[in-house]
Formats: C-alpha cells, structure tokens, sequence
C-alpha cells in the first residue's frame, strides 16, 4: 500500500475512516434489491469462522466501487480451510451476503461453514452426503454456507430470497444456509 503521508496513512486506512463515519449515517435500507443496485453509500461484511477461529468485519465497497484489500481480506477469509486453497470469491455473492444481513438487521457477524472449496475437498463431502453438488458453486468461488445464532434458518433464508440474486438453499436440520450468485432459485426445508 502506498502511504498518504508522513504519518503512515494508507489509502485503506483514509477510507475505513471515512467508512466509519458514513456507517454511522448510511440510510436503512427497505430492500435487498435496491442495494444491490447501489442504493447507500457503503458495503460492510462481517464473518467468524469456528474452523480456523479467524474474525472478519470489512467494508469492501465505498461510493459505488469496490476496495480491492478488502476483496481479497474476503477471499482470504473464504478460503478452504482444509487444504487452504484459494479462489477469488465472486463479488456479487459477497453483495448477496451483504445485503441479506442487512435486510435482517443483525448485529453479530455470519458463522462462515463453507465457502470456496478445493476440488479435493468437494470430492470429499460428495463422498460423505448426497447434498454436495458435484459442479458446487463453492468451487469456483460464487458460494456460501451462512449462519446466524441470533436468526433462524428461515428468517435468513428469506432475507436471501428477498435479494432475487441467485440461488438460495435452506439446510434447516444443519442449521445453515447456501447463498450463491448463480440462476436465481431455491430449494431445502
């Protein structure tokens, strides 16, 4: 990163500051729809991983553009936590999330379960349960495996819904749901 000044600002650090003030402001939101066309003035995600017991909390998305650091903090974080693999996880699955933890005003950050997966690894779960889809969009970066202990299954899975960004899977005795940004669809109980 390049330093602003003497004082060691970075470019990140100049718009996290900006960032946290326009939060404080940033207008509630009636629909998932209009965010993701861009309504508001910043994108913030928030997750915790109970595998590798890292926390996330990024805004990666400030006046219509997308903070490049903050996409790759994302895929970092996304990564296979089995064989550590990454894949650059694809920007509008990050805004779905985004958005459906909005549209439920929560304030603790996402569980992550799963998000990219390795092909080894998909191989592996496939083998395990009939659930894994063989051409998973985990595996190229367009999914996730979210949940929130303060919301049930269903108040997420509806929320995602609500956002009309792709497909949306409610995996209610496993207590989580896949997002993804694929065809628009959804399935489970």
């Amino acid at each position: 990163m390049t330093d602003f000044s003497s004082t060691g600002m970075t470019r990140r650090g100049v718009l996290a500051a900006f960032a946290a003030t326009a939060l404080a402001a940033a207008p509630t939101f009636a629909s998932a729809a209009g965010f993701l066309r861009g309504a508001g003035d910043i994108r913030r995600i928030r997750m915790v991983s109970p595998r590798t017991g890292e926390r996330l909390d990024t805004i990666y998305w400030i006046e219509g553009e997308y903070i490049p650091e903050a996409l790759k903090e994302i895929t970092l974080f996304m990564r296979d936590w089995r064989t550590d693999e990454t894949r650059v996880i694809d920007r509008r699955t990050i805004d779905i999330m985004a958005a459906s933890h909005n549209l439920l005003d929560a304030h603790e950050p996402y569980t992550l379960l799963s998000g990219y997966r390795s092909p080894a690894t998909n191989a592996m779960l496939r083998a395990r349960s009939s659930g894994v889809a063989k051409n998973s969009r985990h595996l190229i970066g367009e999914a996730a495996d979210l949940r929130l202990g303060s919301r049930s299954v269903e108040q997420i899975y509806r929320a995602a819904l609500a956002c009309n960004g792709g497909g949306v899977g409610r995996y209610s005795r496993s207590n989580f749901v896949h997002m993804d940004c694929g065809p628009v669809r959804s399935w489970g109980r």
